[in-house]
């Protein structure tokens, strides 16, 4: 039977086509989940660069406005040890704000590549989904 044979091929090429295609198609859903998390963690790390910077030239203008606060207080109270209390405290109240501040933005998690993922899902239901003719 020559024409079950062809039938056969044909439906072994279209069976090769298929897998070769789907093979490619999460090649290509792979590289943009990479391409994703890479461009996500890249920006994160400018990012943390660049409180990095803010956070010496801050350091540096704290210490001088806190000594000069300081002494000030001094100024006003005559009394060099309360106006330093004084200081310290203001600054643990500023530290302890500061980091519940950071704890909470901090939360967030690791980078998930959302586009590759949602491209996998309709990707996912196509393939599933029951063509119109048949039932």
């Amino acid at each position: 039977m020559p024409g079950r044979d062809s039938q056969s091929e044909s439906f072994a090429t279209a069976v090769t086509e298929v897998t070769e295609r789907v093979s490619v198609l999460v090649r290509e859903e792979i590289e943009l989940a990479k391409a994703e998390v890479t461009q996500k963690v890249s920006g994160l790390a400018r990012g943390a660069a660049a409180v990095a910077a803010g956070a010496v030239f801050g350091v540096f203008a704290l210490v001088f406005g806190l000594g000069t606060l300081a002494w000030g207080v001094n100024s006003l109270l005559s009394s060099l040890w309360i106006g330093f209390a004084i200081v310290f405290v203001l600054l643990a109240v500023l530290a302890a704000g500061a980091f519940l501040f950071a704890f909470r933005k901090l939360k967030v998690g690791a980078p998930a590549p959302t586009m590759a993922l949602e491209e996998a899902k309709k990707i996912r239901e196509t393939v599933t989904a029951k063509s119109p003719g048949t039932s």
